[in-house]
């Protein structure tokens, strides 16, 4: 009995020991990934922010995402200096923005003071269960692992009010491109190229349901980040209650 309960104990200690170091992995790639994008917050603001002026589709399917909404705000999740967010206010929607780093947001809230941003992670946000009419996610979700995209998923989930609408840009593939310099700065970034199957099953999982799907060349490597495929998809999180 002594014996089993040693090796129970030791069990335990194995298994917390294994899951604090996991956390602290999580910690530490979370702190390498705000780190970088306040580095390049800058420059990054400089090259990206008027994007949109030469995306046309990404214009149009945000403006019907803001004709979509009929209550709640719009939350842009990873905003970064918050261009898509004030295209949206553009729309005349109501909208705030969310973004890892400090950096971004205090560019944000410069470049446009009418509208509210806040610093936080898309995988806990300080945001009311059920209060968000729509979450815009253009290419926030290219940073985070295979375990962590479902995390992601469920906490969207939970700040959609029924019926609600996720509209999700993303790059088309399987690889992983990581970047140790970017304009000069260093960096430590993983992106990720993710397929649109395993998406689609990780977002019926959790209770979302695609409404439609659009896949679209690069505009160009002096347009956006890097050539390939991108794909745009309308999510309704209700199942049984979407949106027309």
């Amino acid at each position: 009995m002594c014996r089993t309960a040693a090796a129970t104990c030791e069990n335990l200690r194995f298994v917390l020991a294994a899951a604090l170091q996991y956390r602290q992995r999580h910690l530490d790639r979370f702190s390498e990934l705000q780190d970088s994008y306040d580095r390049i917050a800058d420059e990054y603001c400089k090259r990206i922010f008027d994007e949109l002026a030469h995306k046309p589709l990404d214009r149009q399917l945000l403006q019907r995402l803001a004709n979509t909404v009929k209550s709640g705000p719009i939350c842009d999740v990873g905003c970064g200096p918050g261009h898509v967010a004030r295209f949206l206010k553009s729309c005349e929607a109501d909208v705030f923005g969310i973004d890892l780093s400090p950096r971004m947001i205090e560019l944000a809230r410069r470049l446009t003071p009418e509208i509210q941003f806040f610093q936080g992670n898309m995988l806990s946000l300080e945001v009311a269960d059920g209060s968000c009419g729509a979450i815009a996610a253009f290419y926030s979700i290219i940073h985070l692992t295979p375990e962590e995209l479902p995390k992601a998923f469920l906490e969207f989930k939970r700040v959609l009010r029924p019926g609600g609408t996720l509209l999700l840009a993303l790059h088309v593939g399987k690889e992983t491109v990581h970047e140790d310099e970017l304009w000069g700065y260093q960096v430590s970034l993983d992106l990720r190229f993710l397929e649109l199957r395993e998406i689609e099953e990780q977002l019926h999982a959790t209770g979302f349901r695609v409404r439609e799907t659009i896949e679209r060349e690069t505009y160009g490597e002096d347009v956006e980040y890097r050539a390939g495929a991108h794909t745009f998809s309308l999510r309704n999180r209700n199942l049984e209650d979407e949106i027309t």
